[in-house]
């Protein structure tokens, strides 16, 4: 067997952001950028817009609520049990793949409170009392079933049956742009007139593949542990083995096997990369078990905190806030080259017009962390 080609942090870097449309913005219709990026992740409402205006050329965000209202994109528990904002064809595609996952990772936080509870009778009659098309917040429907099983508290039961055994959307103003709006839920299928897809009958698992895909080509090359990283699933080597034919393969410094779609673009490491802003909670580093492509590790705990942060030369440089009078405030990490710092100056101006409706473009560099 030949020696595969190895394939540096820089390189990775770059086809990250080319397949994240982070190295040049996009002129493709929002619902498409949705549908490559796999979905934004998306339990905070106003993140994704951020997240598409770095992404796409001439952005409007009354594009993606026009999106959410008109049912074409949907808020749902998915990947890694996290809010995503998908669209309806994805969502009803894949979240009979995702279901024992969301159950696993909600009992791993209320075994048990919920030890005794039958979850397929507690799904049951979740679905009973959702029947009629009412929204609900999760507290409602938990106290609805509560009479049947009250002893493991409205919290357990009601993630249990949001996040896990009754496939939800949040529906809108939830997820607006500029809007505020408290989480109401209605049944997928109630929501989008269609039940998820069901898992295929002889075990072939199509969508696993779909999901291997779909993953190496918004975020390859990468190793079958970054796309349990994205996703969540553990059960996808028999997907991958299905497809693998179909994949070309490298491996990275540290030696591991990244797989990748043949024809999907791996720039040249030295392209220039131009400053982004990120949102909280942004894909682009979350989708990895391997972070390094993108995030220090000195600063991986930024990418799970809810940090929003700046890339300079394709990397986490800088933390970034916006302030209610539409300062956009940039903190370093480190020290900004004077080309940097004018870069980041710009990028930050032009998110904050964004951000305030172009009634502010000021922004701030303060000393570093």
């Amino acid at each position: 067997m030949s020696a595969l080609t190895v394939l540096d942090a820089r390189a990775l870097n770059r086809a990250t952001l080319a397949r994240q449309l982070l190295l040049d913005r996009a002129d493709v219709p929002v619902l498409d950028a949705v549908a490559h990026l796999g979905g934004l992740q998306a339990q905070e409402p106003q993140e994704p817009f951020v997240g598409l205006w770095s992404r796409l050329r001439a952005f409007d965000p009354s594009a993606l609520s026009d999106l959410l209202t008109g049912r074409s994109v949907v808020r749902t528990h998915l990947m890694r049990r996290t809010v995503h904002l998908v669209t309806a064809d994805d969502a009803l595609a894949w979240r009979g793949r995702h279901t024992a996952m969301l159950r696993q990772r909600v009992l791993g936080t209320y075994r048990r409170e919920l030890a005794g509870v039958d979850l397929d009778e507690l799904a049951a009659a979740g679905r009973t009392v959702m029947a009629d098309g009412e929204p609900r917040s999760m507290t409602e429907l938990a106290r609805a079933v509560a009479g049947r099983w009250p002893d493991p508290g409205p919290r357990p039961l009601g993630e249990m049956l949001i996040a896990a055994l009754v496939p939800m959307v949040q529906l809108p103003p939830r997820g607006l742009w500029r809007t505020r709006g408290g989480v109401r839920n209605v049944m997928l299928s109630s929501w989008l007139g269609r039940e998820v897809d069901p898992a295929d009958p002889d075990g072939s698992d199509p969508v696993g593949q779909a999901l291997v895909r779909r993953y190496l080509a918004a975020f390859g090359p990468a190793a079958s542990a970054d796309l349990r990283a994205w996703c969540g699933l553990a059960g996808l080597p028999a997907a991958i083995s299905a497809v693998r034919e179909e994949l070309i393969a490298f491996r990275d410094e540290r030696g591991r096997v990244l797989l990748d779609l043949p024809e999907a673009p791996r720039p040249d490491p030295d392209t220039p990369a131009p400053v982004r802003f990120l949102p909280a909670f942004d894909n682009a580093i979350l989708g990895y078990h391997d972070r390094g492509r993108i995030i220090d590790d000195a600063h991986r705990g930024l990418s799970v905190a809810g940090e929003r942060v700046v890339l300079v030369d394709g990397r986490v440089a800088a933390t970034w806030t916006a302030g209610k009078d539409g300062t956009v405030t940039v903190t370093p990490l480190g020290g900004f080259s004077p080309a940097d710092r004018t870069a980041v100056a710009e990028e930050g101006r032009a998110v904050a017009s964004f951000l305030s409706d172009k009634d502010s473009d000021h922004v701030q560099i303060v000393s570093p962390l």
